[in-house]
């Protein structure tokens, strides 16, 4: 797919920087067989036959954390991924992403909040960088860390944050982003839609910084996809076939959960259960295995989220419904509003 294919202007002020409240009080744009109609996603189940809802239950840690070398100089870390422990819990190796007016040497201190002292212990190509820090991280970023709000969002993160970028849903901690889609999902919702039919099935997985990664090449087949962890349970599996048995269709609220389902599905569009990791890049043609439906954001130009939607919904039909979207005051990205491509119109 050529990259300009993925593009299209959106005016600066459509980037939501806060999300709509009550959540489920976002607008809706909901596909339909030559055309689209606007609701609110408190609507959502009334657009699909009982299906089954396929949610992503990471949740996001408050990763973004600041400090400063000895000279005084200014740090920024993004922590994304413990790489080890020590069996004690005494200290933690975590790869991060990092921002400082020079760059680091090994064996330089930063020094954070609570006088904790972090140690640069590797240098990546990537420009990357590996911390040990002397804590057990995960509690420690809960108390001083900040939520590390998409680059689009022009804003420091506030407290209110901790939970607004959070889903409902969220418990499996490890994102270093929200799955967006399900941002829009209350209890409420969830209880409406399973009095109209709809059961609620969960996978995990865990929104890595590729997510936001743009593509720099003009063919797609090119771009180096980021890798992502995910896992599958034996309930989510037993859910899923017993709804193809039933011809009960499959609908994923956010590409996340695409992603993860298309990963772990066989050719017969069985799934396997258990954990893994994905660099999966779906793009037109790809032939769905486990999606029949899909419930999402908008997304940035030139993503591979985007390529998603359009391999989906057709890449016609999907630069309609954004051309749409923009014609009629949606808010875009992580806090804004929600698009369905219900099962019946692929």
């Amino acid at each position: 797919m050529r990259v300009d294919e993925l593009d299209y202007v959106l005016p600066e002020d459509r980037i939501a920087i806060s999300p709509a409240e009550p959540r489920d009080s976002a607008r809706l744009l909901v596909f339909g067989a030559d055309s689209f109609s606007d609701h609110v996603v408190s609507e959502l189940g009334r657009f699909l036959p009982p299906s089954l809802l396929v949610v992503n239950d990471t949740r996001v840690l408050a990763a973004r954390v600041f400090g400063e070398k000895p000279t005084g100089g200014k740090v920024e870390f993004l922590l994304v991924e413990r790489l080890s422990a020590d069996t004690d819990g005494a200290s933690e190796v975590w790869l991060a992403l990092a921002r400082s007016s020079k760059p680091f040497t090994i064996g330089g201190t930063v020094r954070l909040p609570e006088g904790l002292v972090a140690t640069v212990v590797g240098r990546r190509d990537d420009g990357s960088v590996e911390v040990r820090l002397p804590t057990e991280v995960e509690s420690y970023l809960d108390r001083v860390g900040a939520m590390p709000l998409p680059p689009y969002i022009d804003r420091p993160a506030e407290d209110e944050d901790r939970v607004r970028y959070q889903t409902v849903f969220a418990r499996e901690l490890g994102a270093i982003a929200a799955p967006t889609a399900g941002l829009h999902f209350t209890e409420d919702t969830l209880e409406r839609l399973r009095g109209q039919g709809h059961a609620i099935a969960r996978v995990t997985l865990h929104v890595g910084p590729g997510t936001f990664k743009p593509v720099k090449v003009d063919d797609l087949d090119a771009h180096p996809m980021h890798d992502e962890a995910f896992a599958i349970s034996d309930e989510t599996a037993d859910a899923i076939r017993r709804a193809k048995a039933e011809g009960r269709p499959v609908v994923a609220i956010g590409t996340t959960v695409v992603r993860a389902l298309e990963s772990a599905a066989d050719e017969d569009g069985s799934v396997r259960v258990g954990r893994g990791r994905t660099r999966l890049l779906i793009q037109p043609p790809y032939r769905f295995r486990v999606v029949d439906g899909l419930f999402t954001n908008f997304h940035l130009p030139r993503s591979t989220l985007l390529a998603l939607v359009m391999a989906l919904a057709g890449v016609e039909r999907t630069r309609a419904a954004y051309a749409h979207a923009i014609a009629n005051g949606y808010r875009f990205y992580s806090y804004g509003d929600a698009m369905l491509i219900p099962p019946e119109v692929r």
